[in-house]
């Protein structure tokens, strides 16, 4: 919460510095506004002329030779950058001045600037606007003719456009150049390696029905040799799984054969027809044996019958079986080795051919493989060739320059748009920084922080004489707050002698000892003024007496008091005018009839207010400070200067004087409404009299009586 109210505090200021400097802001506001309107009316009209180009890279041109998919687009990030600034450089803009003569255009009274200044001026025209993550470019030229803004937008295009086709056509032409040189070297190794093939193959006189073909000239023997592999290869299984059935079957007779008969896996029709009865009648045997039948029970006996029956059977068939499967083994076995055989006569033939062309094989390899080589480069050096007559584009126009109708420079909206801001920022930067300068007094705080002291009252702006208003007036309360901070401030009762003093001139301590007595003797107090301002007395005008007779005529003659002090039209209030000014004043008042005149008088009356002369500049103000009981201040707000302040209060305690407080003068509540709560009773005060209402911010009505001077802030 604490740094929330810190936080607003802060923007009151800012505020109030806003509102006190208001005229400077406006000022400064508008001399930066009109200059911006001015300048911007005198600027010349320039005209744009924009181009909208898509660039292309080079691989985005034909692309016979890569096998890429024209379809799909290709996105070279750097290439926008780059045509940006190539654009802008004198590879691009000097043709373009020469083509379109700019020189002889832009001469002035018969000067013909030099290619370079055409440049500068050219390029301060021109203006290139990349947009972000594509290959689009904005190009364009600012000039006062419309249609020569166009001409050269246009013509910077078909600049780039021919330059860089005839670039990459360069480019391309060395490259199909060599390309072909590569081709007419690899044509002369591949005709070499073809001559060595042809005479092995007269020589061993090899028969070769495909001599230009990449196939090896025994891979149709590999390919027998390898089907002859299988065909031993499989024999040799069945041999192998036919001998194991075989060993199988003739090991094992009786019950050993039928138990295991299901494992042998013998497709025959027979034994898969008796084989479940045998071995149903073993289970019911077993079934029955266990039920607690005899070995020769009946049922027994009989199941036993059947199963001998179904046993010769079988065995029956599984010598059958066996029979056939000897034979079937000894013809595989006969097949096997015919295969195997066959297969070493081809092993030795192949062998013998592979011995007899192996010289061959080499030199057809050899000549093959340059031939392929020969191939692939004469492919390449032929796309190459195609690319290069067909046609090329570096940049796809979306836009073409067009004279315009209206002027693009200057901006007025945008110009006095930044002019407004500009105004209003430059008023605001010096309304801080001269707030900055301004030593002045503004807050209590500045005065409580520099001088130690309280501040006794806050009297605001445009305060009239109190005794000279009807009635009672909100301005009174000012006052009556000043008296009793004044009450509980001074050190005893009997020290009621009091001087009021200012730093200078024209800070409003004559207004202020006038109404503070007024307020004084209105509060029943045995009020007496002193004007001992002898410099500069206003007292005797202010309450409208004379000031023929009055303080120096008392100190320098043998008059009594009583003929010197005279009395007011107001109750309670006593005036004691300054007299004629004497040569030496300050010999008057520093004098032992001075000091024993104060001892009376504050025996003599409740409270006496001396008007002093300023504290700065002038010696009266010590002497007088250094007789009275205790001195307060006045400061007018804004006005004096921090360090004379101090210099103030230094100069009357200097002089064995005592500061009771400080009367901040002359407050403008519409700017400074910090001071409004220590001044609020304006906004609930009742006056008896309805003619001297006072608005909150000080000012008087029409109806009010006028009789006091609206200078009386400067006394």
């Amino acid at each position: 919460m604490a740094q929330t109210d810190e936080v607003k505090l802060h923007f009151l200021d800012y505020w109030r510095v806003v509102r006190v400097r208001w005229v400077l802001i406006l000022l400064s506001f508008l001399l930066v506004l009109i200059t911006a309107a001015i300048v911007t009316y005198f600027q010349p009209r320039e005209y744009q002329a924009s181009n909208f180009v898509e660039v292309k890279s080079t691989a985005e041109n034909p692309r016979i030779f890569s096998g890429g998919d024209p379809t799909i687009p290709i996105h070279d990030p750097q290439l926008a950058p780059t045509v940006y600034q190539v654009i802008q450089r004198t590879g691009i803009l000097y043709p373009v001045i020469e083509e379109l003569k700019l020189q002889d255009r832009w001469s002035k009274d018969g000067n013909r600037p030099s290619r370079e200044q055409t440049y500068q001026i050219l390029r301060g025209k021109l203006t290139v606007d990349e947009v972000r993550n594509t290959d689009l470019l904005q190009i364009s030229v600012f000039d006062t003719n419309p249609q020569e803004a166009a001409d050269i937008a246009n013509k910077i295009v078909a600049v780039y456009q021919d330059k860089r086709v005839e670039e990459e056509k360069e480019i391309m032409n060395r490259a199909v150049a060599t390309m072909n040189e590569e081709v007419d070297k690899q044509q002369k190794k591949m005709d070499d390696a073809g001559a060595v093939v042809a005479r092995i193959r007269d020589e061993e006189q090899i028969i070769d029905l495909n001599p230009e073909g990449t196939e090896d000239s025994q891979a149709p023997v590999n390919n027998i040799v390898i089907k002859q592999e299988s065909e031993v290869n499989d024999a040799e299984g069945q041999v192998t799984t036919l001998a194991s059935k075989l060993e199988q079957i003739e090991k094992l007779n009786g019950e050993d054969l039928m138990r295991m008969m299901p494992t042998l896996n013998i497709q025959d029709p027979t034994i898969q027809k008796i084989l479940p009865n045998y071995q149903d009648a073993v289970a019911q045997e077993a079934s029955l044996l266990n039920s607690g039948l005899g070995e020769n029970h009946p049922k027994v006996k009989a199941l036993r019958a059947t199963k001998e029956v179904y046993t010769r059977q079988l065995e029956e068939q599984v010598r059958s079986i066996r029979s056939a499967l000897d034979k079937n083994l000894k013809t595989t076995q006969t097949t096997r080795d015919q295969l195997k055989k066959r297969l070493d006569q081809i092993n030795a033939k192949q062998l013998a051919n592979k011995n007899l062309s192996a010289n061959y094989t080499r030199a057809k390899n050899a000549y093959i493989k340059e031939k392929l080589l020969f191939d692939s480069i004469r492919s390449r050096a032929q796309t190459q060739t195609m690319e290069l007559a067909m046609p090329r584009t570096a940049v796809s126009v979306k836009q073409v320059a067009e004279p315009p109708s209206a002027a693009a420079r200057p901006r007025v909206g945008l110009n006095l748009m930044l002019g407004a801001l500009v105004g209003l920022v430059l008023g605001l930067g010096l309304a801080f920084f001269i707030e900055y300068l301004d030593t002045s007094v503004k807050t209590m705080e500045d005065v409580e922080s520099l001088l130690g002291v309280p501040v006794l009252a806050i009297i605001p702006k445009d305060i009239r004489l109190l005794h000279k208003e009807a009635g009672d007036t909100p301005d009174a309360e000012a006052y009556r707050i000043l008296r009793t901070n004044i009450e509980f401030n001074r050190k005893t009762p009997e020290s009621n002698a009091i001087s009021i003093v200012s730093g200078g001139p024209g800070e409003g301590k004559s207004t202020t000892i006038a109404n503070l007595a007024f307020i004084s003797a209105q509060g029943g107090y045995s009020t007496l003024i002193v004007d001992a301002d002898l410099r500069r007395p206003v007292q005797h005008e202010l309450f409208d007496v004379s000031d023929r007779i009055g303080l120096t005529t008392y100190l320098t003659t043998e008059m009594d008091l009583e003929e010197v002090i005279l009395p007011t039209s107001v109750e309670n209030l006593s005036v004691l005018p300054s007299g004629i000014l004497p040569s030496d004043a300050v010999g008057i008042l520093n004098s032992q009839r001075m000091s024993d005149m104060i001892a009376e008088l504050k025996q003599r009356y409740d409270i006496v207010l001396f008007d002093s002369p300023p504290m700065l500049g002038v010696s009266d103000a010590s002497v007088l400070a250094s007789e009275v009981d205790q001195t307060i201040i006045v400061v007018q707000h804004r006005r004096f200067p921090r360090a004379m302040l101090t210099r103030v209060k230094q100069a009357i305690v200097g002089v064995g004087g005592t500061v009771l407080g400080v009367v901040l003068n002359n407050v403008d509540l519409k700017h400074d409404q910090n001071y409004y709560y220590y001044t609020n009773y304006y906004g609930y005060y009742r006056p008896r009299d309805k003619d001297s209402r006072r608005t909150r911010d000080g000012k008087t009505t029409a109806s009010t009586a006028r009789n006091g001077s609206s200078g009386l802030d400067e006394y």
